[in-house]
């Protein structure tokens, strides 16, 4: 991958700034030189390879531009960050300094930096993230301000990119004439890397066109000159090339040989420890903004003190609040007087409440006991209805985008929330929520609710916009699943109701206390907005509003499991909205922050989803079409799968035969799943037992931790979360 370009920043700059310097003053001079240095160095860091002396470096000439507001060196110092965090593989990071990078050189109205901040923008997406598409309008961006500002060095490079994107994309003949024009201008513009980069693309092009001859020796040419100038970065993409080259032509040992190459070096150019201890920098960086911020916020409460100092509000509230003081022992005397009367009522009504509470707790029972049965039993069903579903798709790829094969899934799945709606509401009510204590990333968590709602947003043709504070910090404690839940409600609700426009999605860090960290959530549409009297109404279960854009279905339920759950958090929610110009749902939620149990939870956080054909997993389950299901998903990530139908066919065929793991139904006809647990244990068989059931989690894991379950994992349920699981409990096990 061609590497994003920093160190030009330096030559180019130097004009603007000799341009600059003869109208500024002098102190302002020294500033901006002692500020140009620091970048130029960051840079020269960056190219050694130096990733924890260069951010650094860079924090240095950030503050002092920050300080200064010089932001045409905010933007570079930028650039440099986000180009450390691209070479240690942190994109999300990486990603977010470039679009600082952007913001502030939008500021300095200088179209050097926005050329390269497009490009490495685009690199990105090209070479990291995979998505072509994006990567070449960046690019093409890019390409626009190197043709305004003529730099034929800059343009080839960027047409040395934009082809690479085309390639990537599977599309030569789009990108061709752009490589053309590069190999037209490169013995006079380019450099060492660009003939490496060069040869391996024409390489590419001619493997595409099947003329092995020419493609042979362009890869070839490509590695001479990355082995003999030491271009790391292209020679290590020439090897991945010409590796995929050589297994095309089944030259296989020579593509393997490649492979080993290319693996080296990328080995080399990523170690460990750079990694870490660069990381420790960029945090520092972080820390130092989130420093500034809010040496700005005391700067502000104590000119407020100050104002207070010199008025006399200070005297007007102490008498306010004395007569409050009156006010209030006057009304308790009066509730005392009255609490006395109302208790002796209370007394002789004793006995009335007592039998009223006892049919009240036996009427709560029987409602507990009838959504229970009712979710399991529509669960079950379900859970065939969305995997026979997938497994259609899976076997018939030409029905990917069949209305029918869509409509059924979204069915399925508007069912499965409808009763996930009802249980949850039911939870809330009877006080059963657990709220989780675990890290969390609010990045990760809102990309996740974009990604979930996709559908809703192409169905009404809307785009969803994501702007994450970068003072949040990377990870958080809290409940994930209640946070998602409100996010996913709130955003399809916006999205529901707006057509052709934007929704908004941020997070901002409001404010800290100790270890706490409030962070202010906000989700803005265009919609059609809600009118004044039917705001309130709306958090009230089963409440829908009649919209004059159309008839939207749902149970109600949403937006009051929203308001109950933020209540739980500790949190309220403020709407604002006006029709036909949209809504903001705003709210505020506190989340620890703890170093130790974030470091604990990343280091384990990465759980191996591979698997191994050598891997037995016994299915009990009794239902056939879930059989039929389970084991279509097992086996199609190569492990082996026997399915029985009962407990003591469970029993019988662990005498006989070995496994790896047990997948154990709970609702099941003879003995039940936790009976069945008991008696393998009994057995002295230790195999992982993970609970597959339809019931509610919480109903259930006191009475499967008891019975010798390992762990729970409910249907419907996603593929990647069972093998997640299952490899997990698999390592236990070996350890």
């Amino acid at each position: 991958m061609p590497r994003s370009r920093i160190i030009s920043f330096a030559l180019i700059l130097l004009f603007f700034c000799n341009l600059s310097f003869s109208q500024e003053k002098d102190s302002l001079k020294k500033v901006r030189v002692k500020i140009y240095d620091l970048i130029c160095k960051a840079d020269g860091l960056l190219i050694d390879l130096k990733y924890m002396e260069s951010l650094q470096v860079s924090k240095q000439a950030l503050n002092l531009a920050y300080k200064n507001k010089q932001y045409d060196y905010v933007a570079m110092s930028y650039n440099t960050i986000a180009g450390c965090h691209e070479e240690l593989l942190n994109t999300k990071m990486a990603l977010a300094y470039y679009q600082k990078a952007l913001q502030y050189s939008e500021k300095s109205q200088n179209d050097t930096i926005k050329d390269w901040v497009h490009n490495n923008i685009g690199n990105l997406y090209n070479f990291i993230i995979k998505d072509y598409d994006k990567g070449i309008y960046h690019y093409k961006k890019s390409l626009q301000y190197a043709n305004k500002g003529k730099d034929t060095t800059e343009i080839i490079f960027t047409e040395m990119n934009l082809t690479w994107a085309y390639f990537n994309k599977k599309d030569f003949e789009q990108g061709y004439p752009y490589l053309k024009n590069v190999e037209k201008h490169l013995d006079k513009y380019g450099d060492i890397e660009s003939r490496v980069i060069v040869n391996n693309l024409l390489g590419m092009y001619y493997s595409n066109k099947g003329n092995n001859k020419q493609a042979s020796f362009y890869f070839k040419t490509a590695i001479d000159y990355g082995i003999r100038y030491k271009q790391q970065n292209a020679l290590a993409d020439t090897y991945a090339e010409y590796s995929k080259h050589l297994f095309k032509v089944k030259d296989y040992k020579n593509a393997y040989l490649n492979k080993i190459d290319y693996e080296k070096l990328k080995d080399d150019l990523h170690n460990h420890e750079k990694m870490k201890s660069a990381q420790i920098a960029g945090i520092q960086i972080e820390l130092d903004e989130s420093r500034r911020k809010i040496d700005k916020i005391e700067l502000e409460k104590y000119a407020q003190q100050e104002n207070l100092k010199n008025s006399k509000i200070i005297v007007i509230l102490f008498l306010a609040i004395l007569i409050i003081l009156l006010l209030l022992l006057y009304t308790f005397y009066k509730n005392s007087v009255y609490r006395k009367k109302v208790n002796q009522q209370l007394l002789e009504s004793n006995a009335e409440l007592k039998i009223a509470k006892d049919k009240a707790e036996e009427s709560s029972k029987l409602k507990s006991q009838f959504i229970s049965t009712v979710t399991h039993e529509l669960r079950t069903p379900l859970y065939g209805v969305i995997g026979i579903t997938n497994l259609i798709l899976d076997e018939h790829k030409e029905l990917e985008n069949s209305q029918h094969i869509n409509s059924l899934k979204f069915s399925a799945r508007y069912l499965l929330s409808l009763v996930n709606d009802l249980l949850q509401i039911h939870k809330i009510e009877d006080k059963k929520i657990v709220l989780e204590e675990l890290p969390l990333n609010i990045m990760d968590e809102i990309e996740k609710v974009k990604e979930a709602l996709q559908f809703i947003a192409i169905k009404n043709n809307n785009k969803v916009m994501i702007d994450v504070g970068i003072e949040i910090p990377e990870y958080l404690i809290g409940d994930k699943l209640r946070l998602s839940q409100i996010l996913v409600n709130l955003t399809s609700n916006a999205l529901k109701f707006t057509q052709n426009g934007t929704i908004r999605l941020a997070a901002a860090l409001e404010k800290k206390v100790g270890n706490i960290h409030y962070v202010k959530f906000e989700i803005v549409d265009n919609g059609c907005g809600i009118a004044i009297e039917n705001q309130n109404k709306i958090f009230e279960k089963f409440v829908q509003i009649d919209r004059k854009e159309g008839d939207y279905q749902g149970t109600g339920l949403g937006l009051s499991i929203v308001k109950r759950l933020l209540e739980l958090l500790g949190s309220t929610i403020n709407l604002e909205s006006k029709e036909g110009e949209g809504t903001t749902v705003t709210f505020t939620i506190p989340f620890e922050y703890d170093a130790n149990a974030t470091q604990s939870y990343i280091e384990n956080i990465d759980v191996d989803t591979t698997n191994s054909s050598l891997h037995r997993i016994l299915v009990v389950e009794d239902n056939k079409i879930n059989q039929m299901v389970t084991k279509k998903i097992i086996e199609k990530n190569n492990y082996q799968c026997v399915v029985v139908d009962d407990g003591y066919a469970a029993l019988e065929i662990l005498d006989k035969e070995n496994f790896d793991i047990i997948l154990m139904d709970i609702n099941m006809p003879v003995i039940n799943g936790f009976e069945t647990t008991r008696m393998i244990r009994d057995k002295g068989i230790q195999i992982p037992i993970i609970a597959l059931t339809a019931f509610d989690k919480d109903e259930i894991t006191d009475e499967a931790r008891l019975s010798g379950m390992d762990d729970i994992l409910i249907k419907p349920f996603e593929p990647l979360r069972l093998f997640q699981i299952i490899n997990s409990q698999i390592a236990k096990q070996l350890h």
